[in-house]
């Protein structure tokens, strides 16, 4: 995977930079810029940099000096993702693949090397296996999955209520993903702390990282064995059992396509939408006011903070032109979701809010687009609101400028969101909801099925005795020989129960509690 390093407000790690004299310092062969080591910490700058010297399209070196394209123009990145004639997501095209420049331990190997997924397949190969993913996405439940998203969200807040403090990229971010992309899959029993820990070493490129992606690897072939003998209503079943009649290779590397790329996704999304909640003046202000609700203050951090920052890679499949410049067959381009979202011919003024503008590129577009989309959605609205209504008191527990990401080419991931709130009591949470698509039937409300017209009782006379109807079932003989039992002593009148507002009865019906 691709290697991190610390960037931003933290200090940088001079341990990471080669020793001066290296030609690593500075720009690369033809004065091309590079977008890896000293000078590229910050790649956001740099994109910008490329802007103003190349335009919407602009020449870069990756690791090993590799020649590549990236394209930072919001329209020319949706040309290229909107016109599979001319490009491609299969790497064996690429020219320095072929001429062998790219090695085989390669640091971007594992995002550029082909494989035989629906992300990197054409024509009708793409049909089928994309067909079967999209099918599989289509069986989830969008209610009951939120009510399984909030459920995971009270147990993770759980965990640190009752302590008045929390770090909320390690406890809350990277777990719920996890949790509800298991959930979804049909493995929840191989959610726990050791599946997450191992996700995110394999994302981050360590020493250990193939060993993290095996074990994640070893549990979806038993995921995938599991429902080819016992099918049950998970994404996993509905996979394997697609028309299209994946095999089990097939069926364990779409679950792990989708896992890992939805869980990045939405840890960063998650964890953006948290920090620009707590942090921003804007989204204070305007969520305590009422004015934004979350899902909105969602999708400004998918314009301003993508998930991924680029994705590589797309391929000329001929000669064209893409932004002004020529582009060769067998020529490697990055879609960089970004710079494109702050391209000044969409974003003239950055500060401007985009309520309501579903336009960014933080999930793709073209034949490629991220089918999952709106399950992380989802993770990122249900997990943000769920959090703030159990801690409504949650501020920041340290300076906004001692925030530190971790960054590579692919994506910009926040180390650590410390937070501090008046502790609060454990919630108790309902049982899990099943996959089934039909809901539980609610208990009918009684109806009176008597016709006779109730009339008001006239009012009793002074010192008479009165008896109260039975609310159900038959109604006593009359007894004309029998005394009058003496009257009970009234019962204390119950304090009346005020019903919660129409719109927290809403709510609560929606979440399932």
């Amino acid at each position: 995977m691709t290697p991190e390093h610390s960037t931003t407000t933290g200090p940088h790690d001079l341990a990471l930079d080669p020793p001066p004299g290296c030609p690593a310092h500075g720009r690369g062969p033809g004065g091309l810029r590079r977008l890896y080591g000293p000078g590229a910490e910050d790649l956001g700058a740099l994109y910008e940099q490329l802007r103003e010297e190349h335009g919407p399209v602009a020449p870069v070196l990756l690791h090993d000096d590799v020649p590549m394209w990236v394209v930072l123009g919001h329209a020319e990145n949706l040309r290229m993702v909107r016109t599979p004639s001319h490009f491609t997501r299969d790497s064996r095209v690429w020219t320095p693949l072929l001429e062998g420049a790219v090695k085989p331990d390669h640091p971007l190997m594992p995002h550029i090397a082909w494989q035989p997924i629906c992300s990197h397949a054409e024509g009708d190969e793409h049909k089928r296996l994309r067909g079967a993913v999209t099918a599989a996405m289509a069986t989830i439940d969008d209610r009951s999955l939120r009510r399984y998203i909030y459920r995971s969200s009270q147990r993770l807040v759980n965990r640190f209520c009752e302590s008045g403090e929390a770090e909320l990229v390690g406890q809350f971010a990277e777990h719920l993903p996890m949790a509800v992309m298991c959930h979804i899959l049909g493995m929840p029993e191989e959610y726990d702390d050791r599946l997450v820990q191992a996700a995110r070493d394999a994302l981050k490129g360590t020493e250990t990282a193939i060993a993290s992606h095996s074990y994640v690897v070893e549990a979806l072939t038993r995921l995938t064995a599991r429902r080819r003998a016992q099918p049950t209503e998970d994404f996993a079943s509905h996979l394997i059992n697609d028309p299209a009649g994946l095999t089990d290779d097939e069926v364990r590397e779409h679950l792990r396509l989708v896992l890992f790329a939805a869980y990045e996704a939405t840890v960063n999304l998650l964890s953006n939408a948290l920090r620009m909640v707590l942090t921003d003046p804007r989204f204070v202000a305007q969520l305590n006011g009422g004015q934004m609700t979350v899902p909105e203050a969602v999708e400004q951090s998918l314009w301003d903070e993508p998930p991924f920052s680029a994705i590589l890679g797309y391929f000329a499949k001929q000669e064209t032109e893409l932004g002004g410049q020529r582009i060769r067959k067998g020529d490697g381009l990055l879609f960089a979701p970004a710079p494109a979202n702050v391209d000044p011919r969409v974003r003239p003024d950055l500060s401007a809010n985009m309520q309501g503008n579903r336009s960014h590129l933080a999930f793709g577009g073209g034949p490629h687009e991220c089918p999952g989309q709106d399950i992380g959605r989802a993770i990122a609205d249900v997990g943000v609101d769920a959090l703030l209504m159990r801690l409504p008191d949650i501020e920041l527990d340290c300076d906004e400028e001692d925030l530190r990401w971790t960054t590579s080419i692919a994506s910009r991931h926040l180390v650590a969101l410390p937070v501090r709130f008046a502790p609060k009591a454990q919630q108790e949470i309902v049982s899990k909801p099943s996959h089934g698509l039909v809901p539980p039937s609610r208990p009918a409300m009684p109806i009176n099925l008597d016709s006779t017209p109730r009339t008001t009782p006239a009012p009793a006379a002074p010192g008479s005795t009165t008896f109260a109807p039975l609310a159900s079932g038959p109604r006593p003989t009359a007894m004309p020989d029998a005394a009058p039992a003496p009257a009970p002593a009234p019962a204390p009148a119950p304090e009346p129960t005020r019903r919660p507002p129409a719109w927290r009865r809403f709510l609560a019906w929606w979440r399932g509690y």
